[in-house]
């Protein structure tokens, strides 16, 4: 469930907001004159949210190249191509 408070409990209540976004890994929505304002989240949550943001762009960019053509690779050669860029490192 998400967890929406005032803006003026960042200012007042930082501590118990901070803690909030550590030990429940989830994001404290806060309102100004009751509209949606910001978002607080821990670091650990917000790095999480940006390396599933740039894998998922990633594969939408693989699929976008598999319409574009037919060739394809068996799991053997994308493997070997692997542990080619692995030892050329």
């Amino acid at each position: 469930m998400n967890m929406i408070r005032p803006v003026s409990d960042l200012r007042n209540n930082f501590a118990e907001i901070s803690h909030t976004v550590h030990e429940t890994k989830q994001p404290v929505f806060l309102t100004k004159n009751g509209y949606g304002d910001m978002v607080v989240l821990s670091m650990e949550a917000y790095e999480s949210l940006q390396l599933d943001s740039e894998i998922y762009a990633k594969l939408q960019a693989a699929e976008r190249e598999a319409e574009e053509t037919q060739e394809r690779f068996s799991s053997k050669d994308v493997l070997k191509a692997m542990r080619e860029a692995a030892e050329g490192v």
